[in-house]
C-alpha cells in the first residue's frame, strides 16, 4: 500500500472506532498499535511501552493536574458570586448593561481555571439566574455566557495550551505569553459584539439604575481575591519568578487560602476538588497517552514527512495552510471535544505547518482560537452541554444564541492571521527571542 492509502485507512480505522464510542485515548492507541504492527518493521511492543511512558511523564505535564485541581476548587467556592456583585456597578451602564459580567467574570476566571467548560459552569451558575430574573433576552443571556466561556482556553493558564505546548515542543510559558494579547482582544470583541447586539434588542433589555460611584468602587473589593490569584500565578510566570509547575502549586495554595478566608474550607470540598481534578487528569491523560502511540507509529510510517515533503513540492503558502486547516478543525470541532483535536491532529499536521515556514507559537494560539470555536458547535460543544445543564434549554437553541459570537472567533482567527504579532509579540518582547 501506498503512504496515502495507509493514510486514508488508518483515519477511516479511527472514525469506526470513535463512532462505536471507543474512548477517545483507547482509540488514538488502539490506530498506533495497528499501525506499528502491520504498516511498518518496528518492534510493537517495546516502541508501545515506551510512547506510554514518555507521553505522560514529562516535568511540564506536572502543571496539568495543579491547574485542573485550582479550578476545581474555585468551582466549589463562591467568588463568582463575588464576581458578579463587584461587576455589575461597574458594568451596568454599559451599552448591554450586566450582560457584560458573563463576558469579564469569564475573562478573569479563565485566567485561574485553565479551562472552558469549568468557566462556563462557574460563571453562569451565578449569572444566568440574576440575568433572567432580572429580565435580560434569554438568547443574550445564553449566547453571551456561550462564547465567553471559551476564553477559558485562550487566557493563560490554558489547559489546552499545556497539551499543545508538550506536544509540540514549544515552551509552555512562552505560550501563555502569547494567549495574553489575543485573549484580552478576544474578550473586547465579545463586548463589542454585546453592545451591538443590545441595540439590536434595545426594546427588550431592561434599564440598570445609575450606580454611584462609591458604590463602583466598593464592588473593586470584590475582585481583589481574584486580581489577587491571578497576579499570583501567571505575574510569578511572567517575571521568571516560577515555572509553569511551580505557579500552579502557587495557585493550588492560593485557592484553598481563598476558600478558608470565605470559610468554605473543608473536609468535603478538599476530598471533591482532589477527586474532580483526579478525573479530568486521567481522561486527559489517556488521551495523551493515545496520542504518544499514535504519534510513534506515525513516525515510523513517514506520513508526515511525506506530507511536509508534498506541501514544501506543491508550493503550499501558509495562508492557503491554515485556510484548508481551519476547514478540517471546524468540522472535527462537529464531533469532537478540544483536547481530542489537538492531540489528534498535531502529530500529523505540525511537521507540514513547520514545513511551510509556519511559527510553533503562533500556531498554537490559532489551535485553540478553532478550538474554542468547537466548545459552542454542536452537536459535540461541552459549553453547549453545560449550559443546557444549567438551564434545561435545547441544545441546537443555545447554539443558535450562540452563533454571533462563533463568528466573533472567526474574526479573531482572521485578526490574527492578519496581524500575527498578536501572539509573537509579548513573548519576544518579555524573553528577549
Amino acid at each position: 500500500m501506498s503512504l496515502a492509502e495507509v493514510g486514508l485507512f488508518l483515519v477511516l480505522l479511527l472514525l469506526l472506532l470513535l463512532g462505536l464510542g471507543v474512548y477517545v485515548g483507547l482509540a488514538l492507541l488502539l490506530v498506533g498499535l495497528f499501525a506499528l504492527t502491520f504498516f511498518t518493521t518496528a518492534p510493537p511492543g517495546p516502541n508501545v511501552a515506551t510512547a506510554l511512558w514518555v507521553s505522560t511523564s514529562g516535568w511540564t505535564l506536572a502543571a496539568l493536574p495543579l491547574f485542573v485541581w485550582m479550578g476545581e476548587i474555585l468551582y466549589r467556592s463562591r467568588l463568582a458570586q463575588g464576581l458578579f456583585q463587584g461587576l455589575g456597578p461597574l458594568l451596568a451602564r454599559l451599552p448591554g448593561g450586566l450582560l457584560h459580567v458573563n463576558v469579564v467574570a469569564s475573562a478573569l476566571f479563565a485566567a485561574v481555571i485553565g479551562s472552558s467548560a469549568a468557566t462556563t459552569a462557574t460563571v453562569g451558575r451565578f449569572t444566568l439566574p440574576e440575568l433572567l430574573k432580572r429580565g435580560y433576552p434569554k438568547a443574550l443571556a445564553l449566547g453571551s455566557l456561550a462564547g465567553a466561556g471559551t476564553l477559558g482556553f485562550l487566557i493563560p493558564p490554558s489547559i489546552v495550551l499545556i497539551v499543545y505546548g508538550v506536544m509540540a515542543e514549544v515552551s509552555v510559558a512562552r505560550l501563555f505569553m502569547a494567549g495574553v494579547v489575543p485573549g484580552i482582544s478576544l474578550a473586547l470583541l465579545f463586548m463589542l459584539l454585546v453592545a451591538l447586539l443590545a441595540w439590536r434588542f434595545r426594546g427588550e433589555l431592561p434599564q440598570e439604575p445609575r450606580v454611584p460611584w462609591r458604590e463602583r468602587l466598593r464592588g473593586l473589593g470584590s475582585l481583589f481575591p481574584v486580581l489577587l490569584l491571578i497576579l499570583l500565578v501567571l505575574g510569578s510566570i511572567y517575571l521568571g519568578v516560577a515555572t509553569p509547575t511551580e505557579a500552579a502549586a502557587l495557585g493550588v495554595a492560593g485557592a484553598f487560602v481563598l476558600a478558608a478566608l470565605n470559610r468554605e474550607l473543608s473536609p468535603a470540598l478538599f476530598r471533591e476538588s482532589l477527586l474532580g481534578a483526579v478525573r479530568t487528569t486521567s481522561m486527559i491523560g489517556l488521551i495523551l497517552a493515545g496520542a504518544g502511540v499514535l504519534t510513534l507509529a506515525m513516525g515510523f510510517t513517514g506520513i508526515p514527512r511525506a506530507l511536509a515533503a508534498w506541501a514544501v513540492e506543491a508550493g503550499v503558502t501558509p495562508l492557503l495552510l491554515i485556510l484548508l486547516l481551519s476547514l478540517v478543525y471546524v468540522v472535527l470541532g462537529w464531533f469532537l471535544d478540544g483536547i481530542s483535536i489537538v492531540v489528534l491532529t498535531i502529530s500529523v499536521i505540525l511537521p507540514v505547518v513547520q514545513a511551510v515556514g509556519v511559527d510553533p507559537l503562533w500556531f498554537g494560539i490559532y489551535l485553540v482560537l478553532m478550538v474554542e470555536l468547537a466548545q459552542i458547535t454542536p452537536p459535540v460543544g461541552f459549553n453547549l452541554f453545560v449550559i443546557q445543564s444549567l438551564t434545561g434549554e435545547d441544545l441546537f437553541r443555545i447554539a443558535r444564541y450562540a452563533l454571533p459570537f462563533m463568528g466573533a472567533l472567526l474574526l479573531m482567527v482572521g485578526l490574527l492571521v492578519a496581524f500575527p504579532e498578536m501572539a509573537t509579540w509579548l513573548p519576544r518582547t518579555m524573553t528577549g527571542g
